[in-house]
């Protein structure tokens, strides 16, 4: 593995970052479910309150609390809530990991938005830790390393904070967050650049760009444009869609240099060779792009 600095996390999870981000989603959600009024709520008697329980159907590790009490501040004012479950714990299948106390008609208005978020998010952060426990006692080098497991930009359009919070709820890590904050250079960059060594210098060359980034990392397909890369300076360099026997090459040919980051080709059934290999970092876009929901339910009690 390399001994260069791994980039950090590119957020900092504070509680005030999250409760933006959730209260911002949740307006977004509740406004396209919601609309002008819900009319079925209406049929229940004004003033009426109501206990519930939200039940998890299977095992998961409980992700999306922000948004799930967002949804409650902005759909049922008044509601208390009490979480039998902590954010980031596992529960197990039929566990009742929330209750609630409030106005019926909000709770019943609340009850699909907060469904929606907790069953993807904690689809997303289920599956990271899944990864994660499924490599943590390999190591292509030292017993105490071990490769890191990475998302992507395999978001779903306009949730993608909140997938790569579920992610660092799963014990995994961020890459970057958009187009905006770091460099991966690509196969159609590359080209568009003339090749390895020209793009990498016109990184360089580009001040704005080398100030904005937070890592510069150039993606190759083949061993030999993974050398170009080194002999022109790269720190960080993603392995696309190698086999295992070419992984192990490339890790004796980069001898540390540079952070190492494999993409493709990994599923629950690979990621453990893979790790094997001696790469610093494994990213997955699969942890958020086509996660299948937790089942959650809501059920209202003493009615």
């Amino acid at each position: 593995m390399s001994a260069l600095t791994a980039p950090s996390p590119v957020l900092d999870y504070t509680a005030d970052l999250l409760w933006r981000l959730a209260e911002a989603d949740v307006a977004r959600a509740l406004a396209e479910d919601v609309g002008a009024g819900d009319l079925t709520a209406a049929l229940v008697p004004a003033g009426k309150i109501a206990r519930a329980r939200i039940l998890a159907r299977e095992a998961a590790i409980i992700c999306g609390a922000p948004w799930a009490e967002a949804a409650l501040r902005q759909a049922a004012p008044g509601a208390q809530w009490k979480w039998l479950v902590a954010e980031g714990q596992r529960c197990q299948p039929d566990q009742a990991v929330l209750e609630l106390t409030g106005p019926a008609r909000g709770l019943l208005t609340a009850e699909r938005t907060v469904l929606n978020f907790l069953q993807l998010l904690s689809a997303v952060a289920t599956r990271t830790a899944d990864y994660v426990a499924a490599i943590a006692e390999v190591s292509g080098t030292s017993a105490k390393v071990c490769a890191r497991v990475v998302d992507t930009r395999k978001t779903l359009p306009g949730l993608r904070l909140a997938q790569k919070y579920a992610v660092h709820c799963g014990g995994g890590w961020n890459h970057r967050i958009g187009l905006y904050d770091a460099v991966l250079i690509k196969e159609n960059h590359i080209a568009a650049a003339g090749g390895v060594t020209e793009v990498l210098a016109q990184v360089r060359a580009t001040a704005s760009v080398a100030a904005a980034a937070r890592f510069i990392e150039i993606e190759v397909e083949t061993l030999a444009q993974l050398e170009e890369a080194l002999q022109a300076g790269a720190t960080m360099v993603l392995l696309d869609n190698m086999d295992l026997p070419t992984l192990r090459d490339a890790v004796r040919i980069n001898a540390g240099r540079a952070i190492l980051e494999v993409s493709g080709g990994v599923n629950m059934g690979t990621v453990r060779e893979i790790a094997a290999t001696g790469v610093d970092r494994i990213s997955i876009g699969a942890l958020t792009k086509d996660v299948k929901a937790v089942d959650f339910s809501m059920r209202f009690l003493d009615l």
